[in-house]
């Protein structure tokens, strides 16, 4: 039985460990990342997303968000 790592810890994540992030559904972060907007790359079959552009993706919409709300 292979022990869980945490989230922080690992060096790439895969759809399932990106939408319980992000407390979206699997299908929401296969659409995004599908249509280019959430940043992955895929292994194979297989998506695979880095947590450092996550989080930089995260800040860039928050940022986005603040400066549209401003108008």
């Amino acid at each position: 039985m292979r022990a869980e790592v945490p989230v922080q810890d690992q060096v790439s994540l895969t759809i399932r460990q990106v939408a319980a992030y992000l407390q979206v559904a699997d299908r929401t972060v296969y659409k995004l990342a599908w249509a280019g907007e959430l940043p992955g790359f895929k292994v194979g079959n297989t998506w695979r997303f880095k947590k450092e552009d996550i989080d930089r993706w995260i800040e860039t919409k928050k940022r986005l968000a603040r400066s549209s709300s401003r108008r």
